[in-house]
């Protein structure tokens, strides 16, 4: 008795050995039957115990069993196996020596056996796919590539060329072709879907509408794309979306049955499931970014204009690399009040970020309403600050500096009104820098506000810088923990006299961000008016 046989017992033995799902049967040396399972009785009729195996048995099998009790092999290639037919199919017999005068035979059909190879080769393709497929469809949020990856993923495996109709607007369609070289258009036509039957269905909506064959008599121009005799077959099925059809899916395939096989039934709808949610999902984040940079837009720093009868430049970072706007902003208004004064406008908000920036746009259309009254610096601030106090967070405030200015012969005048904004700084010919002393409240905290306007006159040549704090309050340094500061702002004003006020904007804003260095900074905001060397003609005396 073997070990097996000990600790499971003869009976339960004999019910693993019946049960097997391989024809299974034990021959003595002389070729008698000893023992034979059900699938084995069922493969060989009239085999049974005590039975030769010769009289039941095809020559072949009968043949290798001899040849393994008498030690030789049965072929150099297979070892002791032995293939044959039994009836119709071909079956590999296996020999297992069960004792010195027994050989136990199981026999395996060659064909099943290769059938379930090839369908776990084609299932292990399948996977591979569904895998390639979600990591190109998922990992972009571009809409384009998407509905590419979806014609090219559907023509490689599911057809020989397809299209992706996603509607746009009404009778406005993208189609991407992807064809049988694997190469893919783009373009935006106007369709009428009804053209192609099934196509308006799988366009609807959720619930997707099931598959559609269509044959290629009946598919448009616009589909078969003059490829009419290449095609056989067409199918027709929506790509799911969230709640709505994302488009649909148009597989053309050069073989006439309209159908899918088993494989194919399952993994299409996994496919065209995760294309449309991919679609979906790409154009969902390109709508919004559309609506973010139309927003946006109204919040960027402008780009400033020219102003008749003065050099103006100004630059402007945010705070983060991956940001756009922030809490500093300027303005550049080229008539003002009366319209004998353009008026530049430069503040700095509490806080970062897009709160700050919010804030930043609700200010700046406040004083572009307020631009008629600019001739009073004060009365501006003060419908500003009533106007942030009644509908404002009472913990959000801005600085400001307002500058008005006009021509009188060749010099430039500066009326200068600072809300609690760092004081702008005057570059003269000969490299002194004076700043300017036009203190006031800041905005949007306190109802009553104080405010001073400091006028200045410019020579040819002579610059006002107004900055934002982010430009002196800039840490960093050798150790990295100390402010750029007003006095080293000045230090290096002394040797820029006479620089045009683009140059100069660029080394402030440069001097700052190399003393911050890899390290964070504030917003930081210059705007550089100066008055020209050559005279204005036309310019008032």
């Amino acid at each position: 008795m073997t070990v097996l046989e000990r600790g499971l017992g003869r009976g339960t033995i004999g019910m693993v050995w019946d049960d097997a799902p391989y024809p299974m049967l034990t021959v003595d040396s002389a070729g008698i039957i000893e023992q034979a399972n059900e699938a084995a009785r069922l493969l060989l009729a009239g085999a049974a115990v005590g039975v030769p195996l010769a009289r039941v048995a095809p020559a072949w099998l009968s043949q290798a069993h001899r040849e393994v009790c008498a030690g030789r092999r049965v072929d150099q290639r297979a070892g002791q196996r032995a293939r044959g037919p039994v009836g119709g199919p071909v079956f590999e017999a296996h020999p297992v020596h069960a004792g010195r005068d027994r050989v136990t035979w199981w026999l395996v059909d060659v064909d099943d056996h290769q059938r379930a190879v090839e369908e776990l080769r084609a299932e292990r393709e399948w996977t591979a796919f569904m895998v390639e497929a979600s990591v190109e469809l998922l990992s972009s949020l571009n809409m384009e590539r998407c509905l590419e990856a979806t014609a090219r993923l559907a023509a490689r495996r599911l057809a020989d060329a397809a299209l992706v109709v996603m509607p746009l607007a009404p009778r406005q369609y993208a189609i991407v072709y992807c064809d049988p070289r694997g190469e893919v258009s783009h373009e935006r036509a106007s369709v009428d879907p009804r053209t192609l039957p099934g196509l308006a269905e799988a366009l609807q909506g959720f619930p997707p509408a099931p598959i559609r064959w269509v044959e290629p008599a009946e598919a448009p121009g616009w589909v078969l794309r003059d490829r009419g005799g290449e095609v056989g077959s067409v199918a027709v099925t929506a790509l799911p979306g969230h709640g709505l059809a994302a488009g649909a899916l148009v597989l053309l395939r050069r073989t006439p049955q309209a159908g899918f096989s088993d494989a194919e039934t399952v993994f299409a709808p996994l496919f065209t499931a995760w294309a449309g949610a991919a679609i979906s999902v790409a154009r969902l984040y390109a709508e919004q970014a559309a609506i973010a940079e139309t927003l946006m837009a109204e919040l960027l720093p402008p780009t400033a204009p020219p102003l008749e009868g003065v050099e103006l430049a100004a630059r402007y970072r945010p705070a983060g690399d991956s940001e756009r706007v922030g809490g500093d902003f300027y303005d550049v208004h080229p008539v003002g009040g009366s319209g004998r004064e353009s008026l530049v406008v430069l503040g700095d908000v509490s806080g970062k970020g897009l709160e700050a920036a919010v804030l930043t746009g609700r200010i700046r259309n406040i004083l572009r309403a307020l631009v008629p009254l600019a001739d009073d610096h004060h009365r501006v601030l003060e419908l500003l600050n009533g106007a942030l106090l009644t509908h404002g967070d009472p913990t959000s405030f801005v600085t400001l500096v307002l500058a008005s200015i006009s021509r009188r012969a060749n010099q430039v005048v500066v009326r200068l009104t600072s809300a609690g904004h760092p004081p702008p700084l005057i570059l003269r010919n000969d490299g002194r820098v004076e700043p300017v002393h036009a203190a006031g409240t800041l905005i949007g905290l306190v109802e009553h506000i104080t405010s001073v306007t400091e006028p200045v006159l410019l020579e040819p040549g002579e610059t006002c810088l107004l900055y934002s704090d982010g430009i002196v309050e800039a840490r960093g340094g050798p150790l990295g923990d100390e402010f750029f500061g007003e006095e080293r702002l000045c230090e290096q004003l002394r040797q820029c006299a006479g620089m045009p006020p683009e140059a100069l904007a660029d080394r402030v804003q440069m001097l700052a961000c190399q003393w911050v260095g890899a390290g964070e900074h504030d917003d930081m905001a210059v705007v550089a008016i100066t008055a020209p060397r050559e005279p204005s003609h036309g310019a008032p005396p």
